[in-house]
């Protein structure tokens, strides 16, 4: 069945030409209300990224995702090994909030907030708008050969683009290892962690690579995110539309005419000027409908308003809008499946809640040693031998730790000493022996519950098994 010549653009993507080549996008620099919006929240969101790793909360990076080491801060917030199920839920919230954002506002989220978005549109772009100009001047430049002018502006701009990559390379770092770790090394000998200047080279690689050529693809082609919002939008999701209703009336499309009665001839808002299409940074036409590629920037809106507004047509022909609004004139509504999204989120945000007062700050964990069982003594006392872990996860120092027996009576015996230190956000380990009477055992396998003091406060307590002879079951 052959395509009509309107439907040939769901065939491919708008990047790659008929003979599978790249088609480079040279988008028009925008200008309107919304990208005005856009760029001061691009500047706050920046100045968040660049910051986050080097802000602290009570001694706490504000963001850290230290994989190596298994220590995560969300908003100075620290999770532990032991606290990954929090870290799960809290995961799982930011899927669930993004799906609910998404079936409302479609793919708002890569225009607006997408640290891919941000760089590359409100640094990177503005920085070869600079230099080589808009549009026109880059596709001329492009098609110009290399004389000294050319040369010059592509060596300014890729020199730039490597160190701005250079430095979003370290705070990527930041992230991973610890801004003050990452401070630490700047102010040293690179060669002195050699493991950690290969890693900045390698990221310092990918994000030149990514700003300075793959750019949209990111986008387009390697985020699932526009895959995932065919599925989840539908007919009362609000997304940037253009009104085919109105721009295509019965005539279609058509140039503007001075001095037209246009109303009266049937023809679109439309004048067909492609202004959306030039100023679009994947390349696409917002007027074919809503596409994966489409990022919800709002370029096309103020550019259509523009002209609109030049030529006296009412604005609003691209704008926020659902299908139903468009073609049925009907008001959003926060449908059933919002309010299934809706609820399941603020189920998970309380459960989260919950967990997180009841969390404690300190985590005690003792064992029997694998492979060993108990030891008879004199005067009928019976010995296990277990290891002990104490996580600190508080920014301050706790000082003379001791273990206290609270279900039976007996003694604990440390291998080192009977009391130690665990310094802040760290862990103290070793070994300890614990012995009770014959008489107080009940069973060959009973329960003991410990409590962990610090200057004789009780600040923890946990569970171990203590096994004795079985002629006492």
């Amino acid at each position: 069945m052959e395509t009509p010549e309107n439907e040939s653009f769901r065939d491919s993507i708008g990047t790659i030409t008929q003979d599978g080549k790249r088609s480079w996008v040279y988008p028009k620099k925008p200008k309107g209300r919304f990208y005005d919006y856009r760029k001061w929240l691009s500047y706050f969101l920046l100045a968040f990224l660049l910051s986050a790793p080097f802000i602290k909360i009570n001694g706490n990076q504000f963001l850290l995702f230290n994989v190596l080491e298994r220590r995560f801060n969300m908003f100075g917030f620290p999770f532990w090994p032991q606290d990954f199920h929090l870290f799960v839920i809290s995961m799982i919230i930011g899927v669930v909030f993004i799906t609910l954002f998404t079936v409302v506002f479609g793919r708002i989220f890569c225009g607006w907030f997408c640290p891919q978005t941000i760089f590359l549109e409100m640094v990177f772009r503005r920085i070869e708008y600079w230099i080589e100009g808009d549009r026109g001047k880059q596709i001329r430049l492009d098609k110009q050969k290399w004389n000294a002018d050319k040369i010059k502006k592509r060596l300014l701009k890729w020199t730039l683009f490597f160190i701005i990559s250079f430095i979003i390379a370290n705070v990527f770092l930041a992230y991973l290892i610890g801004g003050d770790t990452v401070l630490s090394y700047i102010q040293g000998s690179p060669f002195d962690n050699l493991n950690t200047l290969i890693s900045l080279t390698i990221f310092t690689a990918v994000f030149y690579f990514v700003f300075a050529w793959f750019r949209e693809q990111v986008c387009i082609i390697a985020c699932p995110y526009g895959r995932l919002q065919g599925v989840l939008l539908d007919n009362q999701s609000v997304v940037v539309a253009y009104d085919y209703k109105r721009g295509e009336k019965e005539q279609g499309r058509a140039k503007f005419k001075k001095n037209e009665d246009r109303p009266a001839s049937g023809k679109g808002d439309c004048i067909d000027c492609k202004l959306c299409v030039n100023v679009c940074p994947t390349g696409i036409d917002i007027r074919n409908g809503t596409q994966l590629e489409c990022v919800n920037c709002t370029a096309c809106i103020d550019e259509c308003d523009h002209m609109m507004e030049n030529v006296g047509l009412p604005k609003g022909l691209i704008r926020y809008a659902s299908i139903d609004n468009i073609e049925k004139k009907t008001p959003f509504k926060f449908t059933a499946r919002m309010k299934g999204y809706a609820a399941v989120l603020l189920i998970l945000m309380g459960v989260l809640t919950g967990m997180l007062f009841l969390r404690n700050d300190v985590e005690a964990t003792i064992l029997r040693l694998p492979g060993q069982l108990y030891e008879h003594k004199e005067n009928n006392i019976i010995s296990n031998v277990y290891t002990y872990k104490v996580i600190n996860k508080t920014t301050e120092e706790i000082e003379n730790v001791r273990y206290k027996l609270l279900s039976h009576k007996g003694t604990i015996l440390l291998v080192s000493d009977t009391r130690f230190e665990i310094p802040k956000q760290g862990f103290a380990e070793g070994t300890l022996f614990i012995e009770i009477n014959q008489s107080a055992l009940k069973k060959d396998k009973v329960r003991l519950k410990i409590g962990v003091y610090s200057n004789d406060k009780l600040i923890e307590t946990t569970i171990t098994n203590f096994l004795g002879p079985r002629s006492y079951r």
